[in-house]
C-alpha cells in the first residue's frame, strides 16, 4: 500500500511540473492579419512570418489606440486588420490565451529606442539612458516585469513600448534591438 501511495504522489507531482509548465507567458510583436469577434481571436503574423492566433477572454486587456479613450473593458475596441500591436499572451496545451494588448503607432504606444542601466525587480523600476544621454526611469506593468526576467538587464540597447500616466511613464514592453 505504501509503494501505490509513493507513487501516486510521485505521478501527482510530474502532473503539476508539467502542467506548470504549459502555463507559459510570453509577449510577441506583429501585425494584426484578421480578427473574429464572434470567435474572440486574433490573428497576429510577427516580423519572421509566422501567424500566431490569440484567444480573448473576460480578463484580456487593451491600451493604446481608442482604448484609451474608452477603456479597456472590450479588448478589441479599435482593433483591425492592419494594427501594429504587442500581444502578451500565456500558452496552456496548444491554446494562446492573450492576456494584455498594447496598441503601437499612431494613438497608440510610444516607443523610444534606450540603453538598460539598471533594473530594480524590487521597485518594478528600469533606468535607462536615452539617445540624447539623459537618465530615464520606467515603472513596469505586471508583464512587462514578469518578462524583465528573462535578460532584460544584459540587453544593452532596446526599444521600449510606454504610456505616460499620472506624469510617470509606464513601460509595457521591451524589444530587442
Amino acid at each position: 500500500m505504501k509503494t501505490l501511495v509513493r507513487a501516486a504522489t510521485v505521478l501527482a507531482l510530474f502532473a503539476g511540473v508539467t502542467f506548470a509548465a504549459e502555463d507559459v507567458a510570453t509577449a510577441v510583436s506583429g501585425t494584426v492579419k484578421t480578427v473574429d469577434k464572434a470567435a474572440k481571436t486574433v490573428v497576429v503574423k510577427v516580423a519572421d512570418g509566422t501567424e500566431h492566433t490569440f484567444h480573448f477572454v473576460a480578463r484580456t486587456t487593451a491600451h493604446g489606440a481608442e482604448v484609451v479613450a474608452h477603456g479597456s473593458k472590450d479588448a478589441f475596441l479599435g482593433m483591425k486588420e492592419g494594427d501594429e500591436v504587442v500581444v502578451h499572451y500565456t500558452v496552456k496545451g496548444a491554446v494562446k490565451t492573450a492576456d494584455e494588448v498594447d496598441h503601437i503607432g499612431k494613438d497608440g504606444m510610444r516607443m523610444s529606442v534606450v540603453a538598460v542601466k539598471s533594473v530594480d525587480k524590487a521597485a518594478k523600476t528600469v533606468t535607462v539612458k536615452t539617445g540624447e544621454g539623459a537618465e530615464e526611469t520606467y515603472h513596469l506593468t505586471a508583464n512587462a516585469a514578469r518578462e524583465t526576467g528573462k535578460g532584460l538587464d544584459k540587453a544593452g540597447k532596446v526599444t521600449v513600448y510606454y504610456t505616460e500616466e499620472s506624469g510617470k511613464k509606464i513601460a509595457h514592453f521591451f524589444a530587442s534591438n
